[in-house]
C-alpha cells in the first residue's frame, strides 16, 4: 500500500489530493483568479488529510507539480513538497505539470494531446503526446503561429488543452484541430501517475531538486 500526497501548483489552481495506490481518497482545491497558493496551501494539505481520515504519519511519499508554469506557483509547491519530505522522512516524486494535464482527455479519442499553459502574450508552454499518452515532442515555449503543430493536426485530430488554448484558438484554424481551454492542471491527476513513480522508486534527491521553469524569471520594473 503506497498512500500520496500530491500537490498542485503551477497555476493559479491551488490543489490538493490524497491518493492510496493511485486511487483517490480525497482532494481540496481553488482556483481563483489570483495566486492563493503562500495562504492556502497548508490549509487545504491539513483539510485532505483529514479528509481521508489520515494523518502526517500515514504518508509513503509526496508528489509536486514541477512545472512549467508560474514561478512563485512552482517554488511555493516546491517548497512545501521538499520540507514535508524532511520532516516525515520520505521520498519526493516529481510530475510534469504538462504530462498530468495530458491525462484529462483520458475520455476521449484524439491522435495527439497537445496540453498548453500560458506564458506571456502569445507564447505558450506546450508537450505533444499521442493517443496512449506517450510524449513523442519535448516540453518547449514557443509562439503560437499559423503554422504551429503543423506535423500533427495534418495527421490527425489534436487537442490542445489548458489555459493556453483559447489563445491558440485565435491563431489556429484547421479542421482537426479541438480546443479545450477550461482545462487546468490539478491535483487529481496527479495520483495514477505518482503511484506509478512509487512502485518503480523513482524518486527526486530533495536537498537538490528544484522546479521546471523552462524559462528564467524576469522581474517586471516599473516604467520611468
Amino acid at each position: 500500500m503506497a498512500v500520496i500526497l500530491n500537490l498542485e501548483t503551477a497555476t493559479t489552481n491551488c490543489s490538493v489530493s490524497v491518493g492510496e495506490n493511485g486511487n483517490i481518497l480525497a482532494l481540496k482545491e481553488d482556483n481563483t483568479p489570483n495566486y492563493s497558493h503562500s495562504e492556502q496551501l497548508h490549509v487545504f494539505i491539513k483539510n485532505a488529510l483529514d479528509t481521508a481520515s489520515l494523518s502526517f504519519s500515514d504518508l509513503d511519499a509526496i508528489s509536486v507539480s514541477k512545472g512549467p508554469g508560474s514561478y512563485t506557483g512552482l517554488r511555493i509547491g516546491v517548497s512545501a513538497a521538499k520540507g514535508l519530505c524532511f520532516a516525515l522522512d520520505i521520498p519526493l516524486i516529481s510530475i510534469a505539470t504538462l504530462e498530468s494535464m495530458a491525462h484529462q482527455a483520458r475520455m476521449e479519442s484524439f491522435d495527439f494531446i497537445i496540453p498548453v499553459l500560458d506564458a506571456r502574450r502569445m507564447e505558450v508552454y506546450s508537450a505533444v503526446f499521442d493517443a496512449n499518452f506517450n510524449q513523442i515532442r519535448e516540453t518547449k515555449a514557443e509562439i503560437i503561429t499559423e503554422s504551429s503543430f503543423a506535423e500533427y493536426v495534418k495527421t490527425g485530430k489534436t487537442l490542445l488543452l489548458g489555459p493556453g488554448a483559447k489563445k491558440c484558438d485565435e491563431v489556429l484554424s484547421h479542421a482537426n484541430f479541438v480546443f479545450m481551454d477550461s482545462i487546468i492542471p490539478s491535483a487529481k491527476d496527479m495520483n495514477k501517475l505518482s503511484f506509478a513513480k512509487y512502485q518503480k522508486s523513482v524518486f527526486e534527491d530533495v536537498a537538490y531538486f528544484e522546479p521546471y521553469y523552462l524559462k528564467d524569471f524576469i522581474i517586471q520594473g516599473k516604467a520611468t
